[in-house]
């Protein structure tokens, strides 16, 4: 019997009560989620979990929460409603160890939902853009299904599988979601310029997608020998590889190859990575190990928050008690970059947010979630300096960390954290 089946036949296997984890980011199978939600109607208490995905998502209309109930180890915009309308959770879970959850047994799984490029003359296909904790998914769970598409970049690492190791395939022809380069505004371009007067030759660079790590890649052209080891790229690095000014040759772990564990970008960087051994895709468990990361010398963090308080607790995944996004590999590379030799670990981020709101604060809002703890901080940075935390006390955190929040909200932070700790 062939493997190959429509989306509609290969859902027909889920059940009421079980689990399915579908792969993440621009890699996300929408065509078989659309299929499993058009099952609602027969369906009862299918927990459906992931990290960030793309696109719609369906299954997580507070209208069908008899049916699905949305488990995110990463919030997605297209699923954050679900929180508050009761049919979604959030698992945190550092990035790192989301596949020892289902190796272990701690979440078992009952499907996995998967989207890979078509099976080669030997059989194998490639999970392309997003391996994360997919491999461990699909090790675990009981059933294989594929969403198999030509437009699936192919690249090299762990997401290689056989088809003999997928039980239903069905068979697609869509782009891969992405996104195209944002406009680098004059503040981040100000952030990015700090960020870039931190990284010597021969760094090794973890940065996220937005247009602050743009930005500090756009001050790199003159660098030499700089590495990659990072969760996530996208295309702000081509330039850079193609100027020989990124070739990984002085990194610690998988020299002379561009190491990350899912992409997302725009058209240009899938044609890019396409059948390219110079970017390797490994397992979060790897790529965001914190003894992997430590073996890179001078190995360089660059991570973002939601607000920042005067002694260097970092809130990142919430705004006060309203979960907004993850804790994702953020720690991870923390730690890693601290421990590396001659490593720095950095958060970025605009002084103010649009409405004009502090983000630099004397204390962080009640309920708001500390990603990263005060004595992980190394180096915060805005629009107004860099604040170097590294082995200072708090008193000596809170004069610098004043030094570069906005003008406006300087004196207020100031005086609220003092009256604070003084008990007034």
């Amino acid at each position: 019997m062939s493997k190959y089946v429509s989306a509609a036949e290969a859902v027909k296997i889920i059940k009421s009560g079980d689990r399915i984890y579908v792969q993440a980011a621009a890699a996300t199978p929408t065509v078989l989620t659309k299929a499993l939600t058009e099952r609602a109607s027969e369906l009862r208490n299918v927990e459906v979990c992931h990290l960030h995905t793309e696109g719609e998502a369906p299954y997580a209309n507070p209208e069908l929460s008899e049916s699905f109930h949305v488990n995110s180890f990463f919030i997605g915009k297209n699923v954050r409603h679900t929180l508050a309308a009761g049919n979604g959770s959030y698992t945190p879970v550092f990035l790192s160890e989301l596949p020892l959850l289902f190796r272990k047994k701690v979440l078992s799984l009952d499907v996995v939902f998967i989207h890979v490029s078509p099976p080669d003359s030997h059989g194998y296909c490639s999970l392309g853009v997003s391996v994360e904790a997919t491999l461990a998914a699909i090790e675990n769970a009981k059933t294989v299904i594929a969403q198999v598409n030509p437009k699936m970049p192919r690249t090299f690492g762990d997401g290689i599988l056989h088809v003999s190791e997928i039980d239903y395939l069905v068979e697609v022809d869509l782009p891969i979601y992405g996104h195209g380069m944002e406009t680098i505004s004059p503040v981040e371009d100000k952030i990015g310029s700090f960020v870039a007067s931190l990284i010597e030759d021969e760094s090794t660079l973890q940065m996220g997608i937005g247009s602050i790590p743009n930005a500090a890649l756009t001050k790199l052209t003159n660098h030499k020998n700089i590495g990659l080891h990072t969760e996530m790229f996208s295309d702000g690095v081509i330039d850079l590889i193609e100027k020989d000014v990124i070739n990984c040759n002085y990194k610690g772990v998988n020299r002379g190859r561009a190491l990350a564990t899912f992409l997302i970008g725009s058209q240009r960087l899938y044609d890019f990575v396409n059948d390219n051994p110079f970017v390797e895709m490994r397992e979060s468990s790897y790529v965001n190990d914190t003894a992997v990361i430590r073996r890179n010398p001078k190995m360089v963090a660059i991570n973002s928050a939601i607000e920042v308080d005067v002694t260097g607790q970092v809130c990142a995944d919430s705004i006060g008690a309203k979960m907004y996004s993850g804790v994702g590999g953020q720690m991870d590379f923390i730690r890693g970059a601290s421990l590396s030799d001659g490593g720095k670990a950095i958060i970025a981020l605009p002084s103010i947010t649009k409405s004009g709101e502090s983000r630099i604060v004397p204390f962080l809002k009640q309920g708001a979630g500390v990603v990263t703890t005060r004595s992980h901080v190394q180096y915060i940075i805005t629009e107004n300096g860099i604040a170097d935390l590294y082995g200072k006390t708090l008193k000596q955190r809170a004069l610098e960390m004043v030094k570069i929040a906005h003008p406006n909200h300087q004196e207020w932070i100031d005086r609220t954290y003092y009256e604070m700790i003084n008990g007034k």
